[in-house]
């Protein structure tokens, strides 16, 4: 195929695609596009077969991961552990609104660095909702901090993430090494989100509530928690000894799923179900189809943009870079298309990214999967997101988030080195 009319054509259905995954039409799965257009992309030659291969062997045990992650999740809600954290945050609140906001940020930013954004967005949300409602509170402000930390307290571990598994992928860095670099900038962009929802949503917080009516104290799922400590250790053996995570996380969730199973509490549709096939299908598509468009000019173009260095200048662009590209294209094309121009500068470019694609998308409704899949599930408790209001706190907090949690990468690249 002629070169431009490849680069035309790459563009178009990475276009396509991602319209169709924000608007779902007739509810379809976003593979219903994604994959077809992988398909043409390949039987045209806008990407050979060779490097379709190539990225799917690339994103093979990423996929796994992601499966794996959100089955355990999805276990861990059917054993009660996201009614638990409900239960806690509506008794620590103690009918204080600005307390239950502490609570949300608290369990959200947990749950999203262990057990990734989906069980924030999905599972979360609806506790939240019905937390507030039991409290008498506004939702709107603690309803937000689920969308905004499924973004950004998703920077600590490599499972938090898609983008964060993809990064560690191309970092070269250990379990352990990327959750001690990434630490402080987490806990800064996490600070820093929490004091300005503090201001931004003040006269909601001052409105009030009630204390719950009764303090009994949540039944903690000990088994489920057990499970989930043992499989964060996993994955820091598995790193240390050279081999992959996923089968750490494929561990635990076959652990819960037997469980599960044996107690006929579950079924082997619903874990089937849980892994999310058709999504894990429009990851792999998207990728090929992302693939295609950086092949046929992205990456030439972006290299000539893509700041070069390690220093905090470089990095700051670099973010800035990625978090504008993650709100134009989506989050996870914009990763996949800048890890290429970005890892054989070493790990501090590449953790900068990671920062841009994650923070970056609070800014939008497009800028990540998990802020649409929130505002789906936010309208179907008959709560309305404008866009305005939307856009106002994503310049009220993204900026400042992304500044200063590069400037806390930037430190902890020279306290601990890579």
């Amino acid at each position: 195929m002629n070169a431009s009319l490849a680069e035309v054509l790459s563009v178009a259905l990475l276009v396509l695609v991602l319209a169709c995954a924000v608007v779902r039409p007739f509810g379809w799965p976003e593979a219903v596009v994604a994959v077809p257009a992988a398909a043409l992309v390949i039987a045209t030659g806008a990407v050979s077969l060779g490097a379709a291969w190539a990225e799917a062997e690339r994103l093979g045990p990423v996929i796994g991961f992601l499966a794996a992650v959100l089955v355990l999740a999805q276990l861990c809600d059917d054993e009660g552990l996201f009614h638990a954290c409900g239960a806690w945050m509506a008794r620590a609140g103690a009918g204080r609104p600005r307390r239950l906001l502490a609570q949300v940020f608290v369990v959200a930013s947990v749950i999203t660095a262990v057990l990734s954004l989906d069980a924030t967005v999905v599972l979360l949300t609806p506790v939240v909702f019905a937390t507030a409602a039991r409290l008498g509170a506004r939702p709107k402000p603690h309803v937000y901090a689920c969308t905004h930390l499924s973004n950004t307290a998703s920077l600590l571990l490599p499972v938090s993430n898609l983008t964060n598994l993809l990064a560690f992928a191309a970092s070269g860095l250990s379990f352990t090494r990327f959750a001690a670099l990434m630490a402080l900038p987490w806990l800064v962009a996490v600070g820093v989100e929490y004091v300005a929802f503090r201001r931004f949503f003040a006269t909601d917080l001052d409105a009030g509530a009630r204390a719950p009516l009764t303090a009994e104290p949540p039944q903690l799922p000990v088994f489920a928690l057990v499970v989930v400590v043992c499989t964060l250790a996993g994955f820091v053996v598995t790193s240390a000894v050279g081999v992959n995570p996923v089968w750490a996380a494929c561990a635990g969730a076959l652990v819960l799923a037997t469980r599960a199973l044996a107690q006929r509490r579950t079924t082997a549709s619903a874990v089937v179900r849980a892994a999310a096939v058709p999504f894990l299908a429009f990851v792999l598509a998207l990728g090929i189809v992302v693939r295609a468009v950086v092949d046929n000019g992205l990456a030439d173009a972006l290299g000539h943009v893509v700041p070069d260095g390690s220093g905090l200048p470089a990095l700051l662009g670099i973010a800035a870079l990625a978090a504008v590209l993650a709100n134009l294209i989506n989050n996870l094309p914009a990763v996949l298309v800048l890890l290429p121009l970005t890892a054989h500068a070493g790990p501090a470019p590449v953790l900068a990214v990671l920062l841009g694609v994650n923070i970056g998308p609070n800014l939008t409704y497009a800028g990540s999967l998990a802020t649409l899949l929130w505002r789906r599930i936010v309208r179907e408790h008959d709560t309305d997101v404008q866009l305005g209001e939307f856009t106002r706190l994503g310049l009220y907090t993204v900026p400042a988030a992304l500044a200063c949690s590069v400037a806390a990468l930037w430190a902890s690249l020279h306290l601990i080195g890579t």
